[in-house]
């Protein structure tokens, strides 16, 4: 491990690195920062008592094999904005699923990785207009371009804090990722789940007409900006 000079940082300013498993060649880490923010995931994984998260386990399975991290900086000179940018690319290329971050690069929600059709949809959908009452169920989080009908429903249903006295008199639920909803449901009951405190819907996709109503229109309007709760009620 080799700590930057004070006259290296300077020059650095802020950049993205990469943190390169040597037995695969394959970058397990992105990460952002400036002066010796590289060095501190070594340095961490070397103190005792250490939360054993994924990217810490690999460092030190490397390490183990008498083997170093590969560091590799991948654009320096940046500003903060700048950094974050790349950082956010860089996750949203290497997919998530194959990287020990444990959360999505800055401006994912906003900008990040998307299908051409889902760009024209965030940005030329119709605000929804909601005559029934609905429950709007944000899953950014679960979401996959890829997911099929059940997958949806399966990430839709579960597994929720919600007031169950409140939403058992609601019959629509709304699938909703990046303020647009994708998917419709009819709720026909909810259940305790075995996560306590938690509780989950049956039901099924809601018919043709009433999917024509609600698919694809924007909602991003009843979630104010910070706002941490996946859960809205309208209608």
């Amino acid at each position: 491990m080799s700590k930057l000079s004070q006259s290296t940082i300077e020059k650095l300013g802020y950049y993205v690195y990469l943190l390169i498993d040597p037995r695969t060649e394959r970058t397990f880490y992105v990460g952002k920062g400036c002066g010796n923010r590289i060095n501190h995931h070594l340095l961490g994984a070397l103190e005792i008592n250490k939360n054993e998260k994924e990217k810490i386990k690999t460092i030190r399975d490397i390490q183990a094999k008498g083997l170093n991290v590969g560091l590799m900086v991948l654009r320096h000179g940046l500003t903060e904005k700048e950094a974050f940018e790349i950082e956010g690319a860089m996750i949203d290329f290497l997919g998530k699923e194959s990287l020990t971050n444990l959360v999505s690069g800055h401006y994912a929600t906003d900008r990040g990785l998307m299908k051409l059709e889902d760009i024209k949809i965030k940005y030329e959908a119709e605000d929804a207009i909601f005559n029934d009452p609905v429950i709007l169920i944000n899953i950014n989080k679960l979401y996959r371009p890829t997911m099929n009908a059940t997958e949806l429903y399966e990430a839709t249903r579960k597994h929720w804090k919600v007031s169950v006295n409140r939403a058992s008199k609601i019959k629509i639920a709304c699938s909703v990722y990046r303020g647009i909803i994708r998917e419709v449901f009819v709720v026909h009951q909810w259940l305790p789940s075995p996560e306590k405190g938690r509780s989950y819907f049956e039901g099924e996709v809601a018919p043709q007409k009433l999917r024509e109503k609600y698919l694809y229109k924007s909602v991003a309007k009843y979630w104010k900006q910070g706002s941490q709760s996946p859960i809205k009620y309208e209608g």
